[in-house]
């Protein structure tokens, strides 16, 4: 089974560097831009199924990149940010750079805020769970930190040696019953290269 990690587009609080967390935050019209960007590429893979996050930053993705029949679930929400939701990174480094690094190192968690095991074990269990009625190309439609929370659980790779996951970009992890889960694609977007992606 292909798993298809479609992070949403930028929202109004990535395009200010701000955390958002759980907070439903909208997309800016960039974020809107991006995903139309991805709409004919998931086209031509096409999904069997989806499964998305609740949240209006996602299901608008969701919806412009073509997703049908969706199952919206808060269990693929982004990791709860506590006392950190609607701060700027910058604003965050400054006060304690060092818990800011733990934190999107998956060692850390922000005061009042959901751990990285929790939220991990939260996400992947809707993959696991999922796979239990393999289809061939699986679209989950998410957040930047659930994407890199399947990576780790399913690749093994650590938080802290993932750069930050683009807007409404395109990451692909293949699972097989006898076979190693492999990473087939991270980061694409189709119209432009972004190595500056926001947390």
């Amino acid at each position: 089974m292909r798993v298809l990690l479609v992070r949403h587009g930028q929202s109004e609080w990535n395009a200010d560097h701000r955390l958002q967390g759980q907070a439903d935050i909208a997309l800016t019209a960039l974020g809107r831009q991006q995903a139309d960007a991805l709409r004919p590429v998931i086209a031509h893979i096409g999904p069997c199924r989806a499964i998305s996050s609740d949240l209006k930053r996602v299901r608008e993705t969701a919806a412009r990149i073509g997703a049908r029949d969706v199952t919206f679930t808060d269990r693929l929400r982004e990791i709860d940010v506590g006392d950190w939701t609607g701060r700027g990174i910058p604003e965050i480094e400054a006060e304690d750079e060092q818990a800011y690094l733990d934190w999107r190192a998956g060692n850390g968690s922000p005061p009042g805020g959901e751990s990285w095991t929790a939220f991990s074990n939260r996400v992947t269990a809707v993959i696991d769970e999922a796979a239990v009625t393999p289809c061939r190309n699986l679209l989950v439609v998410c957040h930047g930190g659930v994407i890199r929370a399947v990576l780790q659980r399913f690749l093994n790779l650590n938080p802290a040696r993932i750069i930050p996951v683009a807007p409404a970009s395109l990451t692909s992890v293949r699972l097989g019953k006898d076979k190693p889960a492999r990473l087939e694609l991270f980061n694409y977007r189709p119209d432009r290269l972004d190595f500056e992606a926001p947390d």
